[in-house]
């Protein structure tokens, strides 16, 4: 899988087209996208891996003089399908969400190793240990900034020690500090409990019944050090009604953010994902 983005310019897919197939490359998936706003291209390309007489390091090692021709720098990606990637999630009490990712795992509906569950509640370790699943926990003290660092560092170490390709906060009612959202950015992925840039912040359902709103939404978002503002990869509404209680508005939510929180983590790992600034490209 090639990922790619780089200042647009006449001859970008034949350079890429022609590098792989010189090298007996089969595409069997190829999107392309350019931004007129940024002037900024970008493309992800799925080749089929048998169809390439080297592996993917040399696949890297060989594009790497492709993207400096095009001023790619930073900007491209090479990964092999075939490993099965690394997740680990953090969650507190709320337990929707962790629910139906487990149950999406369990199912092969998500290929994906959950390496481990960090709660800074125990109130989910049975269900996470009944999927043979580590669960860590890690209590955050109220009121003590030097034991809620001590407890950050804590996650930080349980968390880089699987080196995972996402750190899920699945209702994780803690906000990371700026050096951990510095270290795991862009794989760092949060389910909003609201519709995105509405209602942010404590209490989103009471927020929004008291404007007697006609739709609930989520949005899956990267963390960054910017509360609730990091690039949005995925958001979904579902219409509510007048007679709805704030209980009815909750239930509701809970549906629709497994749903988005489940296909933003899907499409990060399938490298479909492309960031550039705090905007997103989804192929």
């Amino acid at each position: 899988m090639i990922t790619f983005g780089c200042p647009d310019r006449t001859g970008i897919i034949a350079r890429i087209s022609s590098f792989l197939a010189e090298n007996g490359g089969w595409i069997v998936e190829a999107a392309y996208h350019t931004d007129p706003e940024t002037g900024w291209f970008f493309t992800r390309q799925e080749v089929r891996a048998d169809s390439l007489p080297f592996g993917v390091d040399e696949l890297r090692a060989r594009f790497a003089d492709v993207a400096a021709g095009l001023g790619a720098q930073s900007t491209w990606t090479v990964t092999d399908t075939g490993s099965r990637k690394r997740v680990v999630i953090l969650v507190s009490k709320e337990g929707h969400c962790l629910y139906d990712l487990l149950a999406r795992v369990a199912t092969g509906e998500l290929d994906v190793e959950v390496s481990a569950v960090i709660g800074n509640h125990p109130e989910l370790g049975d269900i996470t240990r009944a999927h043979g699943i580590p669960f860590h926990h890690v209590p955050f003290p109220v009121n003590d900034p030097e034991g809620k660092q001590a407890a950050f560092a804590q996650l930080r170490q349980l968390v880089e020690k699987h080196d995972p390709h996402a750190v899920v906060l699945a209702r994780f009612m803690q906000i990371l500090p700026p050096e951990l959202c510095a270290a795991w950015s862009g794989r760092t992925i949060n389910i909003h409990h609201s519709f995105l840039p509405s209602f942010i912040g404590a209490r989103p359902y009471h927020q929004a019944h008291r404007r007697g709103v006609k739709l609930v939404g989520a949005t899956c978002h990267y963390v960054t050090a910017d509360l609730d503002a990091g690039p949005i990869i995925e958001q979904d509404v579902m219409r509510v009604h007048h007679g709805d209680s704030v209980a009815d508005m909750v239930r509701k939510g809970r549906d629709i953010e497994k749903v988005v929180l489940a296909r933003g983590l899907r499409w990060h790992l399938e490298d479909r994902v492309l960031v550039h600034g705090n905007q997103t490209v989804i192929f």
